[in-house]
């Protein structure tokens, strides 16, 4: 569940298409209806939204494994799913052949779209 930031729909700078602004912040004051929890609000962060101990640290039902280079594809196993990490888009794209030949499922990047979108540029710049 995504716990909003009270008022960020009102407010474009709390968070509507800016991922870092959306921090979870809990509401106070006096008179706040989101603090009292009342019906028809949004949820505020309280015990019982815990993920089960066995979904916890898992994306799609998998251990992520990050990957910071072309060597890191080796580590992913039975059970494990790769996230490219910070890295540039040269790299990303070695990356990216790589799990490709491996049949790597890699999360954050489809694979398939990237590569031809690459490849898509390329040619264009070829051409010029």
């Amino acid at each position: 569940m995504k716990f909003l930031r009270r008022n960020s729909d009102r407010h474009s700078k709390l968070g509507r298409n800016r991922k870092k602004k959306q921090k979870w912040r809990r509401p106070t004051g006096r008179h706040n209806k989101m603090r009292d929890k009342r019906r028809g609000y949004p949820a505020v962060v309280s015990v019982g939204y815990r993920k089960s101990a066995k979904g916890r640290e898992k994306l799609d039902g998998m251990k992520p494994i990050y990957i910071m280079n072309v060597k890191d594809i080796a580590k992913i196993g039975k059970g494990e799913i790769g996230v490219v990490g910070n890295v540039g888009k040269k790299k990303k794209i070695e990356i990216a052949k790589k799990a490709l030949e491996r049949k790597v499922i890699i999360y954050n990047i489809n694979v398939e779209k990237f590569l031809n979108k690459n490849q898509m540029k390329e040619k264009m710049e070829n051409k010029k």
